[in-house]
């Protein structure tokens, strides 16, 4: 029999540690290869973290509620197949390098401590502040929800491997409502400048402080409602939510264009396949793949649509990586993300929709499926939305919002003359970054994947 350790996997690029959210197996379980063995929780996904050896659990060295490193051991395995073929446990990262400056080869800019939606002035300030001391994404949340400054942050004492400060360390800094030790600021920060004689010396350094602006850090205590109402806190999904929301609505002035498009012959397309493609494969052929082929190929068309943007960048992206926003049961919004969708076919397509979408609703995607999204589609017809405002993800700079399709009488143009017919119609709604996107390639872009749907080919093969 042998021990091996059980470490916290690499969950995607930017995750640099997970929550324990649940152990789902106990000490003294039996355990096999890649069965899942605990519940783990990052600022992207929930997630289940598989055994890579097959044994007995005999020691869980994380408790639930934890925050742990990315490569820290977590548990112990008794297991007799941890040989010298065995794959060794993974070691833990090293310290992050500072923030590189953006590169314009098409490669999104890997920046270690940035959340998925942040203010990038407040990011660089973050990046350049504290040279000596990686802050990771959760920690960075938290201190912007609870208004704590870079100042008091960084004299922050922490208990984490170097000194970084955990999830542990910020939420007893804010329950408690104390500032960090005076002498904690002495010992990080440097030696003073002499002052001249006639100037008074400061008792303590100012940033010991935080500034006037800054509301005092406290306990948050529970609104008080009356018995006429319900009091229901926000689980942990919503309020990254709320966050992302609020941050996305600050870093980008929206603007929103629509375009009504004429879907007939794709709603007649679907409907002639729809059963034999029931039958064939056992998945719905729904309207999503086709709106997505769209929107892949206007940006091909229009390619500048496909950016983010870092300080004074544009990063030009190569990939098209379409996220598409999914409803949980919770109520909750999640956007696992379609990548190189301008690289498959229909049916490849609705088969990607459709396992994405399961799995999601599920709570079976993985970091990756979330990941590296340079343009979102939402189907606000799905719930009988003719047309919406959506918000963009950032750092997208782009969002695509499809309604609901309804009959109308139109016009029809024949070569006998004007007739009154019933036609499918759909709104197509697109907020985009007026930052970057000015009125007529916002306005271009939506016109374009309409054009796309309104000239389906009646005759396409699935």
């Amino acid at each position: 029999m042998a021990r091996v350790e059980m470490v916290m996997p690499k969950m995607g690029e930017s995750i640099m540690e997970g929550t324990v959210l649940k152990w789902l197996k106990q000490v003294g379980d039996a355990i096999e290869q890649d069965e899942s063995v605990l519940e783990v929780a990052t600022d992207k996904v929930d997630t289940e973290v598989p055994a890579i050896y097959a044994g007995v659990l005999q020691e869980i060295l994380v408790q639930e509620g934890q925050v742990v490193a990315v490569g820290a051991p977590i548990a112990i395995i008794e297991t007799e197949a941890a040989s010298a073929g065995a794959p060794a446990p993974t070691a833990a990262p090293a310290a992050p390098q500072a923030a590189p400056t953006p590169s314009l080869n098409g490669a999104e800019t890997n920046v270690p401590y940035l959340p998925e939606t942040h203010d990038p002035q407040a990011d660089q300030r973050l990046a350049v502040a504290q040279p000596g001391r990686f802050y990771s994404p959760l920690v960075l949340s938290i201190a912007r929800q609870e208004g704590i400054s870079m100042a008091d942050l960084e004299y922050l004492p922490g208990t984490g491997k170097e000194g970084r400060v955990t999830k542990q360390d910020i939420l007893a800094y804010v329950e408690g409502g104390k500032k960090p030790a005076t002498t904690a600021v002495s010992a990080a920060a440097p030696a003073a400048a002499p002052q001249p004689a006639a100037q008074p010396q400061p008792a303590a350094p100012a940033v010991a402080a935080a500034p006037a602006s800054q509301p005092a850090v406290a306990s948050k205590p529970a609104p008080s409602v009356s018995g006429n109402n319900e009091l229901i806190e926000m689980d942990r999904m919503r309020k990254m939510i709320a966050q992302r929301m609020v941050d996305s609505k600050r870093i980008s002035p929206h603007v929103t264009s629509f375009v009504e498009a004429d879907v007939t012959e794709l709603v007649n397309w679907r409907n002639k396949h729809k059963d034999a493609y029931k039958k064939r494969e056992g998945e719905n052929l729904t309207f999503t793949p086709i709106f997505i082929q769209a929107v892949a190929r206007a940006i091909q068309d229009f390619p500048m649509i496909n950016v983010s943007i870092d300080g004074d960048y544009i990063i030009k992206k190569r990939d098209i990586n379409i996220g598409v926003a999914v409803a949980l049961p919770s109520g909750n919004l999640i956007v696992p993300v379609i990548h190189n969708a301008d690289q498959l076919n229909l049916n490849g397509l609705s088969k990607k929709v459709n396992d994405l979408a399961t799995r999601a609703r599920a709570n079976k995607l993985k970091p990756e499926d979330l990941e590296g999204g340079t343009y979102t589609l939402s189907n606000v017809g799905s719930f009988g939305n003719v047309m919406g405002t959506p918000i963009i993800m950032q750092p997208q700079v782009a969002i695509m919002a499809v309604g609901a399709i309804k009959k109308k009488p139109a016009v029809i143009e024949t070569p006998q003359g004007d007739l009154i017919g019933i036609r499918h119609f759909m709104f197509l709604s697109h907020s985009y970054d007026h930052r970057v996107v000015d009125g007529s390639l916002g306005g271009m872009f939506v016109r374009k994947v309409a054009d796309y749907l309104e000239q389906f080919d009646p005759n396409t093969a699935i």
